[in-house]
């Protein structure tokens, strides 16, 4: 998916460097996800903040303000376990830029206050861009009423797939996780395929896949065969 970069306003710009000890102080990382820092981020700069006092848009409960994250890697490749620990540790939405070798690419999760503790974030799978120029030139952001409006436009540009009729944007990332987790159990299946000797076992194997691919279908709005 073709990503599009957005310019956002200089009244905005807060471009501190964040250290990942106090990522680690509020995010609680295991050794393990420690570790992935350590090993794939270079820096971390909080970029922009998207508040009332700076882009002149009214906030709700869901979404007070809008963090926008830089973060440089030291290779190309960045496990979501890391971007998870950054959103468990900062209370807001936060959309992220990664940022390798002159090359940018977005990343959010749909995050939300839980509402069994409204100190708590429900933070959903991530989803993302392609990498593509950072000199590539940026858009203005849409004109929009209220910052709740501003996050669900920006998160759905990196949903893979457009809406079905009358899908508010929560449904929608539930059904891409749907998606996800079909699409795993489909790799699975085509493995145990590749593997099988009996004949009988390999019919069985392929009625699941069909199946598999008729729901994988059904996620993604494609008529079933």
């Amino acid at each position: 998916m073709t990503a599009i970069l957005y310019d956002f306003p200089k009244s905005a710009a807060f471009g501190r460097v964040l250290p990942k000890s106090k990522i680690y102080e509020y995010g609680s990382p295991s050794a393990a996800v420690k570790e992935l820092f350590v090993r794939q981020v270079d820096k971390i700069v909080w970029q922009y903040k998207l508040a009332p006092e700076t882009v002149n848009l009214k906030p709700s409960q869901a979404v007070p303000e809008i963090q926008v994250f830089s973060i440089s890697l030291k290779g190309g490749d960045l496990k979501p376990e890391v971007l998870r620990c950054i959103d468990q540790a900062i209370p807001f939405p936060i959309i992220f830029e990664l940022k390798y070798e002159g090359k940018v690419k977005p990343v959010a999760a749909l995050k939300r206050p839980s509402e069994a503790d409204s100190t708590k974030w429900v933070i959903s799978e991530y989803f993302d861009g392609d990498w593509v120029s950072a000199d590539m030139q940026r858009k203005p952001l849409p004109l929009v009423f209220d910052l709740e409006a501003l996050y669900e436009y920006l998160l759905a540009l990196l949903m893979p797939y457009p809406p079905l009729p009358a899908e508010d944007l929560p449904a929608r990332v539930a059904r891409m996780e749907l998606f996800r987790l079909k699409q795993r159990e489909l790799e699975r299946c085509e493995a145990r395929l590749r593997k099988e000797k009996q004949f009988n076992r390999k019919v069985e194997i392929n009625a699941v896949l069909r199946q598999l691919k008729n729901e994988l279908d059904q996620l993604t709005g494609k008529k079933c065969t």
